[in-house]
């Protein structure tokens, strides 16, 4: 018959249903004994000093965990904040960008009407510039005319 094991039982207490090659070690050949006890055989054996100050080692075990555990909960919820930030910074990327893309459409279409203008500008610079040329010969033709 095999002893009831508790979840929080250490599996090196009941071994006597493996064999031997599986045998994990025993509380006395493991290279840490003092780890490898249980809580109440150090209670039951220990002195009120040493119970005293295995009372504190577990406390500050304890707390050095707990204290770990809370690290480990603001780092995860920092990558949380993070992450939906994330999200939101490039959702409005994305909106800048299509209203930089209208932008520069708009300037694109804008470059091309002032290309048209100048061109027509150039187009009556020319033409003026031709008339100024005929008016001069009909200044002269003119001065010619009235000597």
């Amino acid at each position: 018959m095999r002893p009831f094991l508790s979840p929080l039982t250490p599996r090196w207490r009941h071994t006597d249903s493996l064999p031997s090659v599986l045998t994990p070690f025993g509380p006395s050949d493991s290279p840490l004994p003092k780890l490898r006890r249980s809580l109440v055989e150090v209670m039951a054996t220990g002195t009120p000093d040493s119970q005293a100050r295995f009372g504190q080692s577990v406390k500050g075990l304890l707390t050095e965990k707990v204290n770990t555990c809370g690290t480990d909960v603001i780092a995860l919820t920092k990558q949380v904040l993070k992450g939906s930030r994330s999200s939101e910074l490039l959702g409005q990327a994305a909106r800048n960008m299509v209203l930089q893309e209208d932008a520069i459409l708009h300037s694109e279409d804008s470059l091309r009407k002032m290309a048209i203008i100048t061109t027509h500008l150039q187009y009556q610079q020319e033409a003026i510039q031709k008339n100024v040329e005929q008016s001069s010969d009909l200044q002269d033709q003119l001065n010619h005319l009235l000597k």
